[in-house]
Formats: C-alpha cells, structure tokens, sequence
C-alpha cells in the first residue's frame, strides 16, 4: 500500500511541477507579447511626434534584457541553475540540519 501511495505522490508531484511549467511558458509569451505590442507602439509614437531624438530605443532595450534574462530563466538555458538544482539544495539543507540536530541528542 505505501508503495501505491508513493507513486501516486510522484505522479501528483509530477503534475504540479509540469503545470508549473506551463504557468511559466504562459507568462514569458505574455511578457514577449506585451514587449513586442508595446515597443512598436511606442516606436510609432516616437517617429511620428519626435523623429530627430530615437528615444524608443530605452525602453526596447531594458525592457529586452528582462525579457531574454526571463526566457532564459524559463527555457531552463543554464540547466544547473534551474529547479533541480534549487530541489537538490534544499534536500541537502535539510540533510545537514538533519545531522546537526542527531549530533547533540
């Protein structure tokens, strides 16, 4: 029966973190949306009222620098950095303080 439970935890886990996943996806299109909407609005409005001073460009760069550093976050580029690693560190943790408190009863 624990084994039974155990495997229906894992697929439960397994679920939550691909739903995780697809949250994330979500929000990094929103913001590419959002980025690629916004910045051509503003590049109009720049051109048509001021065309002699570009000043768009501020704000498409800043603005794409966080959305590169969200989509490597969310595409997992540098996979050692991603939630396996946070998951590893936390169970690491845990172990330590674990041993920590066995060490004085």
């Amino acid at each position: 029966m624990g084994v039974i439970m155990e495997m229906n935890l894992n697929e439960e886990d397994r679920y939550l973190q691909a739903r995780k996943k697809v949250e994330n996806l979500k929000g990094f299109y929103g913001n590419l949306v959002a980025f690629v909407l916004v910045n051509a609005i503003l590049i109009f409005i720049n051109l048509y009222t001021s065309p002699q001073y570009l000043w768009f460009f501020w704000p498409l760069l800043w603005w794409g620098v966080g959305v590169i550093f969200h989509g490597l976050k969310v595409f997992e580029v540098f996979p050692g950095m991603g939630k396996e690693w946070e998951e590893r560190k936390i169970k690491e943790f845990m172990e330590k303080e674990k041993q920590n408190k066995n060490k004085w009863k």
